[in-house]
């Protein structure tokens, strides 16, 4: 089995980002973008995906948060796709439907090589913590570009905004650990196309 790495730099007027990311690794994060909820969030992706993670981000959070989630989402999706290779054996598909309390989050995910964003998070409040909540649509837009994967995200429940973001983040974390899983009745692609 081939290792299953990237580390993706991305420098602009805007931001600096540095990601380096282990598809099976343990879980291991060291997060640093600035923003305390953003990396809450990433560690918790880093977690439960079981992910090795190191995210390492400057940014020109003196206008907003905006360049420097969207370039993380960027950078992280282009890692994900560095990382995952040519895809012979994996699973290419996952979904999760992960409560946390009152909340239910939906994700679904296909490693297609086409990239497509399906969101639905109706957020009530403008920020939690200080994380721009509008973010969270631009982040995933930004992720499944960067790893051009097809991507469901779907609030069936929820109230607390806090709960409902870290579920987005925890189920497309545990979705995506599925779908780079080996499976060993494939030998190839798992595609009628014979590529991805």
């Amino acid at each position: 089995m081939q290792e299953r790495k990237a580390e993706i730099s991305r420098v602009t007027g805007e931001t600096n980002v540095n990601i380096s990311l282990d598809l099976d690794g343990t879980g291991k994060a060291q997060i640093h973008t600035g923003i305390g909820f953003f990396d809450h969030m990433l560690n918790s992706f880093a977690r439960h995906g079981l992910f090795d993670l190191t995210v390492d981000v400057e940014g020109d959070l003196e206008v907003d948060s905006h360049h420097t989630i969207e370039d993380t989402g960027i950078v992280l999706g282009q890692a994900i796709r560095q990382a995952v290779g040519d895809k012979k054996g994996i699973r290419r598909f996952g979904d999760c439907m992960l409560p946390m309390d009152e909340t239910l989050m939906l994700c679904a995910l296909d490693l297609s090589g086409r990239p497509y964003l399906k969101f639905y998070m109706p957020l009530t409040v403008p920020k939690v913590g200080d994380f721009d909540t509008e973010m969270v649509h631009e982040f995933f837009y930004a992720v499944s570009y960067g790893a051009e994967m097809n991507l469901h995200l779907k609030m069936l429940d929820g109230e607390n905004n806090h709960h409902i973001i870290e579920a987005a983040f925890k189920s497309f974390a545990k979705a995506l650990d599925q779908a780079t899983q080996y499976d060993d009745r494939i030998q190839e692609v798992l595609s009628t196309k014979g590529s991805l």
